[in-house]
Parts: C-alpha cells; structure tokens; sequence
C-alpha cells in the first residue's frame, strides 16, 4: 500500500506542477483584469465559462470517464488502441456539433444569459470545441502514467494562453472578448500539436459496439456530472439573476482566490482514475482507498484553512488600485471548505465506478444540486454572495455524505471516518476562531500554521505516522 501511495503522490506532484503554474498564471492575470475590466466584464466571462462546462458535459455523454475504466479492462495494445480511436472520433464528432449550434445561435444565447455581445458567445464555442478535444488526447498520457508529458503539454498551453491574453486585453483593449479567445489560443494550439504527435496511434477506427458499452457506463453519469456542474456553477446564474453582475463579478473574484484549491484538487483528479483502477488486487484497492480519503481531506482542509484566515490580505494584495473587489474576500473561507469537501467526494466515489455501477448516481448529485438551488433561492435575495458561499458549504457536505453512504453499500472500503471528520473540525474550528477574533495578519499565519499541531492531542495520528515523523526527524538532525 505504501508503493501504491508514493506512486499516486508522485504523480499528482508532477500533474500539480501545471496546476501550480496555471494558478500562478491566473493570479498573476488578476491584477490585469482588474485593471482592465470591470466587475460585469468579469461577470460575463463567468457566466460563459459556467455555460461551456454544462455543455461540454452533456456533448460528452460520460465517454471520458468510461474511456479511463475501459482502457484498462484489458492490457492488450490493439484493443486499448481501438478504446482510444473510438473516444477520440466520438468526442471530435460531438465537439464539432456543439460549435456548430453555438455558433448558429449565438444570438439568441447571448440574449438569455444578458452576454452583451454575441461574439462572446461564439468565441466561447470555439473554446468548447478545443477543450473537449484537447482533454480526450492529453488524457492518453494520463493512462500511460506519462505524467511528464502530461506537464509538457499542460505549460506550453499556459505559456501561450498567458501570452495571447495579454496581447488581446492589453495591447489590443479586448476586454472580455480578449479573456476568452486568450483562454482558448493556447488550448488549440497544443492540440494541434498532439494531433501530429499522437497520428500514429489514431486512425479510422470505430468500434460501435465498444461505444454502446462505454456509453452504458457513461451516459448514467451524464446527469450526475450536470449536477456537479449546478452545484459547482448555478450560483452565477443565480446571483446574476436575483442580485446583480457587480455582485456576481465580486464573488467571481473571490471564488478565483479560493480555486487555489484547484491545484490539490486538479493534480489529485488528474492522477486518481488511472490510479485507482490500475490497482488490480481489491483487498489493495480498499486499503488504499482509505489512507488515501483521509490525507487528501486532511491536506485539503489545512489548504482551505489558509485561504480562509488570509483572504483580507490576499485579496488587497491581487487588487491593490481597485478596493471595489476587496469584499470578495468574504467568501474565500467558505469556498475553499466546499472545496475539501469535493475532495472527499472524489475519493469515495470511486467505488462506484470500480464496481461498474454508475446508475444512481446522478440521484445523490441531483439531490445535492438540489439542495444548493433551494439555498440560493432563499439565501442570495437576503445575503448575496454570501448566500451563495453558505449554500456550496452545506450542499456539498450533503453530497459528500451521501456518495459515503451509497459507496459503502456497493464497494465497502475501511475508511477512517473519526480522522476525516477530526480533520475537517479541526480547520473549520481554527477559521472560526481566527474571523471571530478579527485576527491579524501575524496570528492569521500562526493560525494556519499550527494545524498539524492542533491535530496531535485531538488523536488525529496513528503511532506508526508518529513514529515515521520521529525517526524522519532523527534522521535530519
């Protein structure tokens, strides 16, 4: 089990590498759009990026997750060959209709979500289409557990997105049209790229049988995976809705300071499927499963606990000529905890798929989206973004609870629900603390600091975890 933890931490180093990279891009880029844009500017791209991910889901019809649990059904190279060919056709077949609609109807769309520009809209299609393509042949290193080149293709997209983005928005005064078509530039470039990389191991191949398999796999997780997009999106369209695009822009600005979590989550996501189903002994697989559910939360929540006590300083320091955005700080804290939250999601969820039984899920995600619609609804008239921030807190620790409870029943694993739960209670506690106390900024890092610590007398370590710390610690004296 330690062999397989190393392995998974390996590679979720590696992938978190471009995710370090892009969120270091992003904040870097803060300070431009905030100079450059103003918060309805910010606004629009958030509701079309919102827009992209919700239709990006359903033109894949669940054929990216399937791709991972097939690929692996057989180690023979001819047959995984002919997993590959028959996602990538689909996928480009799909993506291209979707751009084609789009495109059509930019109108019309742009008048629904109050976007001001139709070519915001088509610009934003032709992003779909690049991403959508681009995922299906990067996610072939995934499976090979070639995480370098993973990187590779990964920061050459960034470095071209950075570049395109601020030759449009700055140079060129774009504005949000600039965010959008930058954000897509580098994307379709390395795309591109990979298609003459990767041309011998495509072709013409189409196993249609093979595709009725993976989309009895997939498509059940196509409503659950637009439930995720609802819980992880709806609050925009709420808050543009029932509140204001100042309002939505400010949130917008607060949920980016909080997505640093986004590279935890996204390493871990990156290297987790091919990870997990690579495992072939089941007893391995769920002793694994549960060491690996509680670091991830553990790590995860000291993360959100960070963000949350420094959010005041973080927020003046990415926007320091424009106080209009600082009370986006607000909903950093609970942000980032929903974040720890899906973490844990994503770690129980996978007995789920290993088990092939994927058809119920979209009721618990449904449920939960359920949940976060009915808060927004009641919370955002009154408390606005703040609503929303409460409404992902609650609605995601309803989907991560509930995933628990119908994985178990399916494909028991021993998780160590007391240190998960010690965990989570441990940093919500310190963040409460630290905003009631209207800490500064030297206890604020203290705070944040003294996690592991506080975790010692609530009984949080095992003695072979505190014994590997001692003898690491003997071993650097």
């Amino acid at each position: 089990m330690l062999h397989q933890l190393k392995r998974l931490a390996r590679h979720s180093a590696i992938y978190g590498l471009g995710g370090i990279v892009s969120r270091a891009v992003a904040v870097f880029l803060l300070p431009l759009y905030t100079r450059y844009l103003d918060p309805s500017d910010l606004g629009e791209v958030g509701v079309l990026i919102a827009l992209s991910a919700v239709l990006v889901t359903i033109l894949r019809g669940g054929i990216s997750s399937a791709f991972f649990r097939f690929y692996f059904d057989s180690p023979e190279p001819e047959r995984r060959r002919t997993v590959l060919r028959t996602s990538f056709w689909f996928t480009m077949g799909m993506a291209t209709l979707g751009l084609a609609a789009g495109v059509g109807l930019a109108g019309p769309i742009a008048d629904a979500l109050t976007v001001g520009d139709p070519n915001l809209v088509r610009a934003a299609f032709v992003g779909l289409w690049a991403q959508m393509n681009y995922e299906q042949l990067t996610a072939l290193f995934r499976v090979e557990e070639r995480s370098l080149g993973f990187l590779a293709a990964s920061l050459v997209n960034i470095a071209v997105t950075v570049g395109a983005t601020v030759v449009l928005v700055v140079g060129l005064e774009q504005g949000a049209l600039g965010v959008i078509v930058g954000n897509f530039t580098g994307t379709l470039a390395v795309y591109l790229a990979l298609l003459g990389y990767r041309r011998e191991q495509l072709g013409l191949t189409f196993d249609r049988s093979l595709l009725r398999a993976m989309n009895r796999f997939g498509l059940p997780l196509v409503p659950s995976a637009l439930a995720l997009i609802a819980l992880n999106f709806s609050d925009r369209f709420f808050l543009a809705r029932l509140a204001s695009l100042d309002e939505l822009g400010l949130y917008d600005f607060g949920f980016r300071i909080a997505s640093v979590m986004v590279l935890l989550l996204t390493a871990f996501r990156t290297a987790w499927p091919a990870f997990a189903y690579s495992i072939a002994d089941e007893d391995e697989a769920r002793r694994t499963y549960g060491f690996v559910l509680t670091y991830l939360v553990a790590l995860a929540s000291w993360l959100a606990l960070a963000l949350g006590l420094l959010a005041p300083w973080l927020v003046r320091l990415l926007a320091p000529s424009n106080p209009a955005f600082w009370p986006g700080s607000r909903v950093v804290a609970p942000l980032a905890f929903a974040s720890a939250l899906f973490a844990g999601y994503i770690v129980v969820s996978i007995g789920v798929g290993r088990a092939r039984r994927t058809g119920f899920n979209w009721v618990i995600t449904g449920f939960a989206a359920l949940v976060n619609v009915a808060l927004n609804l009641a919370l955002v008239p009154r408390y606005g973004m703040e609503g929303s921030a409460a409404a992902a807190v609650i609605s995601f620790a309803v989907l991560f609870a509930a995933m628990a409870v119908h994985a178990q029943r399916i494909y028991p694993v021993p998780y160590q629900w007391r240190r998960v739960l010690t965990a989570l209670a441990a940093a919500a506690a310190l963040t409460i603390a630290g905003k009631t106390l209207d800490a500064p900024l030297a206890i604020a890092v203290a705070l944040a600091l003294a996690y592991p610590l506080a975790l010692l007398p609530l009984g949080f370590y095992l003695p072979a975890e505190l014994r590997a710390v001692r003898r690491r610690g003997i071993a650097t004296r």
